[in-house]
C-alpha cells in the first residue's frame, strides 16, 4: 500500500543557496512516515503506551534534485520489506513530476528497554507489509 501527503517548503527549511537543506529531508521523511502509519491503520500511540517504539536503524537517501522555497512537495512512502521485527520502507519525495529523493528507510519494532522485539499482533497490521 503507498500513501501520499503533501508539504510546502518553508524559508528557514532553505540554505544560502535557496536549496532546502539536506538535513531537513529527514524531518520530511519522519511527517510522512508517521502519515503512513495513521493510513495504513497502526496505533502508533497505544503502541507507545503499551511500551513499544519504532526506531529507525538506517536511512539510504539519494539526492536526485534540489527544491527550494514555496516548492510543494509530494512525498510517497510504501513498505518494501517486512520481517517479525522489522522492516524497510520506500519513500520518494517529488515536486510534480520532478523526483527530488528517493530513499529506503530501515526500522525495527522495540520493546521498552529499546531491544529489537517481535511485533506483537495488535500492531502487526497488513499495511506495513509490501
Amino acid at each position: 500500500m503507498e500513501t501520499q501527503c503533501t508539504l510546502k517548503v518553508r524559508t528557514y527549511e532553505c540554505d544560502s543557496y535557496n536549496h532546502v537543506n539536506n538535513a531537513n529531508y529527514l524531518n520530511y521523511l519522519e511527517y510522512a512516515r508517521y502519515e503512513f502509519l495513521k493510513d495504513i491503520g497502526f496505533n502508533y500511540e497505544g503502541a507507545f503506551k503499551a511500551g513499544y517504539g519504532t526506531y529507525i536503524s538506517r536511512i539510504e537517501i539519494d539526492y536526485k534534485r534540489p527544491a527550494f522555497t514555496d516548492d510543494t512537495l509530494l512525498i510517497k512512502s510504501k513498505p518494501l520489506k517486512m520481517g517479525a521485527v522489522s522492516g524497510t520502507i520506500s519513500q520518494e519525495i517529488w515536486r510534480g513530476e520532478d523526483l527530488i529523493i528517493a530513499a529506503k528507510v530501515t526500522w525495527a519494532f522495540v520493546d521498552s528497554r529499546g531491544m529489537p522485539t517481535k511485533i506483537p499482533a495488535e500492531f502487526d497490521v497488513p499495511g506495513l507489509k509490501p
